[in-house]
């Protein structure tokens, strides 16, 4: 019951378009993703995938190569795809976590340094003003620092919705030829 109330449930439709041909060849349950409550510091909700990778080898997590080195081979192998897939959106997640943390940890031990050095006669104006100043040198000093994670982001999320349209390509064919296959029999 408490999980109920903690996570929100965000739901993903099999069938999107009115005339999605998925629907015709496959019936599956409707599967839904969590979002936990947002962390206290990066104020990033996470989300729990209903269809997380399975528990791989430590040795196959940590190896060097991705699948988009030996394209003949991994072509053949539509799972592959998929769980290179979950892989990188965890991955993704990974990586906008941790900047945004690291980030406002950052901000706020230099926001409470501004607020501590200030003598404790300083007006309400004057806190605001040291603020002001404080957020704008802020800006200014983590502006390269944001257009690379924002690149890195963007570049990331563009491979995640290649690599994922390749995966729904892959289950259509699949399901395209299982319903030919049960039709010529």
């Amino acid at each position: 019951m408490l999980i109920t109330k903690v996570l929100a449930p965000v739901r993903r439709r099999t069938c999107t378009a009115v005339l999605d041909l998925s629907c015709c060849f496959h019936a599956s349950a409707v599967q839904c993703d969590l979002i936990a409550p947002p962390d206290s510091i990066s104020h990033i909700r996470p989300i729990i995938y209903d269809d997380p990778p399975s528990q791989l080898p430590v040795h196959y997590l940590r190896h060097p190569y991705s699948l988009s080195e030996f394209r003949s081979e991994a072509e053949n192998k539509p799972g592959d795809h998929d769980l290179q897939y979950r892989l990188l959106r965890q991955q993704l997640d990974s990586l906008h976590q941790n900047f945004w943390m690291d980030s406002n940890t950052r901000f706020y031990a230099a926001r409470d340094a501004v607020l501590t050095s200030l003598p404790s006669t300083t007006t309400a104006r004057d806190k605001e003003e040291a603020l002001s100043n404080f957020y704008r040198q802020w800006v200014m000093q983590e502006n390269h620092w944001t257009e690379n994670y924002t690149k890195e982001w963007r570049a990331r999320n563009f491979e995640l919705i290649a690599l994922s349209a390749r995966v729904e390509y892959h289950k259509l064919k699949g399901r395209l030829t299982d319903v030919l296959k049960s039709g010529t029999t």
